[in-house]
């Protein structure tokens, strides 16, 4: 989670390319469209939204085909936003915005995500749950909170006999969720789908080309729909983007690496005031408490803090620098066996597990997962010591490895398209580190540009003080100028 919006968004939940076109839609494994069928252009019914998500926006509901490759068979309902432009005379289109996850609900994201005034002016802006999220044909597998909390966030495993105990345990999750009452729905939660949807949407809303903006998850969506319909797209932006293949375990296991790229600078903020924080007075002290309250809570947890849940919380509040002061509090709290700020405020409410049924779903339903034991401890053996911070809990085994096989072959990401991508990327990201993010620029070639830029933290547009890279993206959504070349932006202080 970052920014207050993505706080907030967790409380709402927690022509001469036919030819181009039609290669990228068989390498996915549908139908070409003279067999699927044109996208529904019935007008969208706007009216009042379902749930929390703000008084600007408006909602409608689009039924979409469950199964592409059947596309008049059953269908099932997205729940699409819009937050209309102000001045309908500067419109030049619509701006889809996807905050990532995947999981997480984007119906609200318009009202929360404060984009510049200028933009907001040049766009309707268009929020949507994507499939198996939200208002979206949700899934669920039955998890009581517990549950959900183990599949998303395993035990950290200290050996090989954790992993093969935590096996069993993903194997019971993988079944109860392929045996709930919205296992049907499994095979198609995917992004293809998802981006399938999106062009479903497009076309409902009577324009020829959508602009879009994806962080975290959402880059890969982007990726995949400007792969399958790359004549679609207009104004392209992908922050802080994961691999070409998506989120699958290789991704995850990345974050181990970028947990120790990011690290530093958390250490040195704490560092610099120890005593408001009593964490050390130098970044290894602060590094060498880490382990130590690790150990600790891995052996008595701490009100509720265990050490992966440690591990989690640390993972999770250093995406952003304003949430390291709130990060060491947490610290200092455990350090000292008190109550962490906001400890009292986890487990309450209602529960729903649509969150990791649906992350569990994409994750899973996306990629082959290996499924050899020996793999995940293999795994886990080298990453603890490459990445002692993070690497065991980001290699460890989890339900997609009891998944059934995808039911269509992955996107291959290409540089077959128009240039309409920008890229934009922070150096020191620990959930999607920039190494993937290399990786989809070198595949999406010319195509795209990529901005990177010298500050922490996930996700780059608005959540830091650089305006280079802001700009960047302002810029481009605005007059769709974009860097002729890939950029870096030098870091630049927060200002007082």
């Amino acid at each position: 989670m970052r920014r207050t919006w993505l706080a907030a968004l967790a409380v709402t939940v927690g022509a001469a390319a036919v030819a181009s076109g039609i290669s990228q839609m068989a390498t996915a494994g549908i139908p070409s469209r003279s067999q699927a069928g044109a996208p529904s252009r019935s007008p969208l019914r706007w009216g009042a939204c379902p749930g929390p998500t703000g008084a600007a926006l408006r909602c409608a509901r689009l039924a979409v085909p469950l199964d592409y490759r059947h596309p008049d068979g059953r269908t099932i309902d997205v729940e699409v936003s819009r937050l209309a432009s102000t001045k309908p005379a500067e419109r030049r289109g619509v701006l889809l915005l996807n905050p990532g996850g995947p999981g997480l609900p984007g119906l609200p994201v318009p009202a929360l995500m404060k984009l510049p005034k200028k933009v907001r002016d040049r766009y309707d802006v268009i929020g949507f749950d994507p499939r198996g999220v939200g208002h979206s044909t949700p899934l669920t597998c039955g998890f009581t909170r517990a549950q959900g909390e183990v599949a998303a966030n395993p035990p950290t495993p200290g050996n090989a006999a954790d992993v093969a105990e935590q096996a069993a345990t993903a194997k019971r999750l993988a079944t109860q969720c392929t045996r709930s009452k919205t296992a049907d729905l499994l095979p198609y939660i995917t992004t293809a789908n998802t981006a399938r949807d999106m062009d479903r949407i497009r076309a409902a809303l009577g324009v020829p080309k959508i602009s879009y903006y994806g962080e975290s998850y959402g880059t890969y969506l982007g990726a995949v729909y400007t792969t399958l319909f790359p004549h679609r797209g207009d104004r392209i932006v992908l922050d802080s983007s994961l691999p070409p293949e998506g989120y699958d375990a290789e991704a995850l296991r990345s974050q181990g690496a970028g947990f120790e790229t990011r690290f530093p600078d958390f250490a040195k903020f704490a560092a610099a005031t120890p005593r408001q924080y009593h964490l050390g007075s130098t970044p290894a002290a602060v590094r060498e408490k880490y382990f130590q309250l690790a150990a600790r809570l891995d052996n008595k947890p701490v009100h509720g803090y265990e050490g992966t849940t440690f591990r989690v919380v640390t993972a999770a509040m250093m995406r952003a620098d304003s949430d390291l002061a709130g990060l060491a509090a947490i610290w200092h709290a455990l350090d000292t066996n008190q109550p962490p700020p906001g400890a009292g405020d986890v487990g309450g409410g209602a529960y729903s597990d649509n969150y990791p049924a649906a992350y569990l779903g994409v994750i899973c339903g996306d990629s082959r997962w290996p499924t050899a034991l020996t793999t995940y401890q293999h795994n886990v053996a080298v990453d603890r010591v490459r990445y002692p911070m993070y690497g065991a809990f980001a290699a460890t085994i989890r339900p997609c490895a009891f998944w059934p096989a995808p039911v269509e072959p992955k996107v291959k990401i290409t540089d077959r398209g128009p240039s309409g991508v920008l890229m934009v990327q922070n150096l020191r990201d620990p959930a999607t580190p920039l190494s993937g993010a290399l990786r989809t620029r070198r595949a999406l070639g010319e195509r795209a540009r990529m901005v990177t830029v010298d500050q922490g933290g996930h996700v780059t547009y608005l959540s830091g003080p650089n305006a280079c890279g802001n700009d960047a993206v302002t810029d481009y959504l605005v007059t769709g100028k974009r860097p002729a070349h890939d950029r870096y932006c030098s870091a630049q202080p927060a200002t007082p």
